[in-house]
């Protein structure tokens, strides 16, 4: 279908522009999982045209290796073309971002999205359901918003798995009212009420071996059930379904299946 600026847009542009949509934010090598390239010239040649079309807005973000990296969100524009409502981000097109946690914070909880609706290859009979994200409250009853929630499909039924991120900016205080009110979720029946299903689980995933034993050790005082924490590093390096996870009891590493 022909589109402005020079640009004529495919069937995989608005498959990308529907996924920066549901990432909110996302840097090259998340477009190039979702939308399919197979190649990293070709992605960044096409990322180019669509922020020159202002379908996407662009901005920069330092590494630690002491360079940038492109970011890239949906403008008002692409929001229309991709035919969804998406909660646009506020940032300045061609901006430097420095210390943006938001920003941070979404790109690894995009990580964990890309891997489970994209990567499930060591789960070959297991298939992806749905990713959702709460901009609210789970409920009246429980005032609860995680970080996202999908569900898995295999031969033992559908799993329904909540995700948090965590990168060491949320206190222990913070941490201790979340546990409960997940605890509060699968005790009230308000979960199966919500998603009709009767059990979850809830990933950790943290920035530090250290800050996974401190969440972990908060979980232990409450429940030795429903948690599940693995490090940023492992799910990055050895995959959302390696044997990297842990429980608040014991020191074994279990594969998520």
């Amino acid at each position: 279908m022909p589109g402005n600026s020079n640009i004529v847009q495919t069937n995989r542009d608005k498959r990308l522009l529907q996924a920066v949509a549901q990432g909110r934010v996302i840097d090259r090598e998340q477009a190039k999982a979702v939308a399919g390239f197979g190649s990293t010239t070709r992605v960044n040649a096409r990322l180019l045209q669509l922020v020159r079309a202002g379908l996407l807005k662009r901005f920069f973000m330092g590494t630690r290796a002491g360079g940038t990296k492109a970011l890239y969100a949906l403008s008002r524009k692409g929001a229309g073309v991709a035919e969804v409502p998406g909660r646009l981000v506020q940032r300045k097109n061609g901006a430097l971002l420095v210390g943006d946690q938001f920003v941070q914070h979404q790109l690894a909880l995009n990580a964990i999205w890309i891997q489970a609706k994209f990567r499930l290859i060591p789960l070959p009979k297991v298939q992806f359901i749905r990713w959702l994200a709460f901009p609210s409250p789970l409920s009246k009853r429980i005032p609860l918003i995680p970080d996202g929630y999908f569900e898995l499909k295999s031969g033992a039924g559908i799993q329904s798995i909540f995700c948090e991120v965590d990168l060491g900016t949320e206190s222990l205080k913070v941490w201790g009212k979340k546990i409960a009110l997940y605890i509060q979720l699968a005790a009230t029946g308000e979960f199966e009420q919500l998603f009709k299903n009767n059990r979850f689980r809830v990933l950790v995933a943290v920035s530090s071996e250290r800050r996974l034993e401190s969440i972990r050790s908060a979980v232990r005082k409450h429940t030795d059930k429903l948690f599940w924490f693995a490090t940023l590093n492992n799910i990055n390096e050895q995959g959302l379904f390696a044997p990297i996870w842990r429980r608040p009891e014991g020191n074994e590493h279990g594969l998520l299946s």
